[in-house]
């Protein structure tokens, strides 16, 4: 149950942040970035003044009514732009933070048969992963070969093999060996990152 509303799209507190994330893109600086919609944000802005030209007293330009609602219709396209780039990037930081909160907790499997978290991993430390073992840290196969799903990384859905001692023997932390068994040298190691 809690792993489905972890993965729910709708999250409240994503929403909420994206909600007021598309107002905070308003901002003609942030806007700039995007032509199309600075484009239409001034449209939106050009729009406004009409509006208010007409409350004023002036009559030159058309209804009221009909000048206020293409505003509102401009106003919506941009809130409802800005609102589906800030949940696209709070779904990536959020996804970005599970992987390195993974990476953090993942168990590896000692040489020696000890169990140790991770996170306590040291630059030339050595691991075993077996089939449906998540790799705990960034390294190098020392031995064997294995099918390996990379897609939390890379977002590539197609498994990958790695074997050692050829140009595909490095293997990423937070991946997870789907086939065959591994022993495989940590290389790398940066407490909190997720990214080099």
């Amino acid at each position: 149950m809690s792993s489905s509303k972890n993965t729910s799209l709708f999250q409240k507190d994503l929403m909420q942040e994206a909600f007021k994330q598309s107002f905070v893109k308003l901002n003609p600086k942030i806007m700039f970035r995007n032509p199309v919609m600075f484009t239409v944000e001034i449209g939106t802005a050009v729009m406004l003044f009409v509006c208010i030209w007409i409350v004023s007293g002036k009559k030159s330009q058309g209804s009221f009514d009909y000048n206020f609602i293409v505003f509102l219709v401009l106003l919506l396209t941009l809130l409802f732009a800005n609102f589906a780039e800030a949940i696209a990037e709070a779904r990536g930081k959020a996804q970005a933070d599970s992987l390195r909160k993974t990476r953090e907790e993942t168990p590896a499997k000692l040489e020696n048969g000890q169990t140790i978290s991770s996170a306590h991993l040291k630059k030339g430390d050595v691991f075993l992963c077996e089939a449906g073992d998540i790799i705990p840290m960034d390294g190098e196969i020392i031995e064997g070969l294995a099918t390996i799903d990379e897609s939390a990384i890379t977002g590539e859905s197609a498994p990958v093999i790695r074997e050692a001692g050829g140009d595909k023997s490095s293997v990423t932390g937070g991946t997870k060996v789907l086939s065959d068994k591994i022993k495989v040298k940590v290389t790398y190691r940066a407490r909190g990152k997720l990214f080099r």
